[in-house]
């Protein structure tokens, strides 16, 4: 009987699993109906939740703990991960889940017009006291949506008015003063490679940024959805031109409103990633990169897909924004070179067949499949994903 060899590499499942946990409910639930079969992991991290951990598994290191103050200024418990690298010399990795992830935020408090990133400056400068000179902050998973405003308050730019580090919704109300030393903090920065792994590539502003696009689930509703839009808008708009001589234009962009720094940053892959904090890192000098990318380069998925048969990835949702940067869509894009089919299962699938197919994937399994099953399946997130997976089993690789 031929070996089939199976490649489990999900991400995490919401907060009802660990990437490390789903990897292991899926081989293990694959190895009890396929024995016969040689199932691996490769747990991997789109840049939120389980960026650190999955990045440890893989690099080694050291975890230094830190208390942070979380969305809303509650005392959380962080760490950062810091790795000597024989190249690039001392680095430190940032999950800023860790500061202001949605988990930190109670279901009754969910209100993204209120709640800061201040926290996960605090995490930065904790990662920069390290001596790392090059820092790689994973963003995704987080309960705010303050274009990183209260971020830059956590490494110090002054507050005095209290508009820039208590939630979203006071940006609006943000003027030139209010920033005036941010290009001081930028210049203060500027001796740390700063890399920002973002979950997704929408933009800060528009119908799929931070606040239209993702606010929603964090408890936003559409009134003050919109009310973000407008906050964020006047935020970018202030803070860009704070930076001014800082901030070059595009030089290779074509003529016209593409080229001015404020449409670049705003409009950049990623920016609207944590709810604008891909926005509020890039005022600081960092450079955005697809976090799931990031991760799969650092444990090596292209060999192990090469070396595989099929590859079964995961997530807790399949839907539009598994298109934009998450895991799923990047693990079919490595499959494809190496004519490995690629499948997720994931705990609810909300798009079409044809979406899936383009994707890349072939074939997109629900843990879900009914709206009276999710209450079942983040009851047991285990048991239900383990028998998701040996059906799933039966159907790619029959005895």
């Amino acid at each position: 009987m031929r070996v089939v060899h199976v490649l489990v590499a999900p991400d995490c499942f919401g907060s009802s699993l660990t990437s490390a946990q789903a990897a292991a409910a899926i081989a293990e639930a694959w190895r009890e109906t396929c024995p016969h079969d040689d199932v691996r992991v490769c747990p991997l991290s789109d840049g939120g939740p389980g960026f650190v951990q999955t990045l440890q598994a893989t690099l080694g290191g050291e975890l230094v703990a830190v208390s942070v103050d979380g969305p809303l200024g509650v005392p959380a418990p962080a760490a950062l991960l810091v790795v000597d690298h024989p190249v690039t010399g001392r680095t430190a990795y940032v999950e800023s889940a860790h500061a202001v992830g949605l988990a930190l935020v109670p279901d009754d408090r969910r209100d993204p017009t209120r709640t800061t990133s201040r926290g996960l400056g605090t995490l930065l400068a904790a990662a920069r006291a390290t001596g790392a000179r090059r820092v790689v902050v994973g963003l995704g998973g987080s309960g705010t949506n303050d274009a990183g405003a209260g971020l830059l308050v956590g490494l110090g730019l002054p507050d005095e008015r209290g508009v820039l580090a208590t939630g979203g919704g006071a940006l609006v109300d943000v003027r030139p003063d209010d920033l005036a030393g941010l290009a001081a903090l930028r210049a203060d920065w500027r001796e740390v490679e700063l890399l920002v792994a973002t979950d997704v590539d929408v933009p800060l502003l528009g119908l799929q940024g931070a606040s239209a696009g993702f606010a929603p689930q964090k408890g936003a509703t559409p009134e003050q959805a919109q009310s973000l839009e407008r906050a964020l808008a006047t935020f970018s708009r202030i803070a860009v031109g704070a930076l001014g001589d800082a901030l070059r234009p595009d030089l290779l962009a074509a003529p016209g409103p593409a080229r001015s720094a404020a449409t670049r940053l705003t409009h950049a892959p990623g920016a609207g990633a944590a709810g604008g904090l891909g926005f509020g890192l890039s005022l600081l000098g960092g450079r955005l990169v697809p976090g799931a990318a990031l991760v799969a380069d650092a444990v090596g998925l292209d060999a192990r897909i090469a070396a595989a048969d099929l590859v079964v990835t995961g997530e807790g949702r399949f839907d539009w924004q598994s298109l934009h940067g998450k895991v799923a869509s990047l693990v079919a894009e490595r499959a494809m070179p190496h004519a490995v089919p690629a499948i997720v299962v994931a705990g609810q699938v909300e798009i079409g067949r044809r979406e899936i197919s383009a994707a890349g994937l072939a074939g997109a399994y629900a843990v879900a499949e009914r709206p009276d099953e999710v209450s079942l399946a983040l009851a047991d997130p285990v048991g239900t994903l383990a028998a998701r997976a040996r059906r799933v089993a039966r159907t790619w690789s029959p005895a």
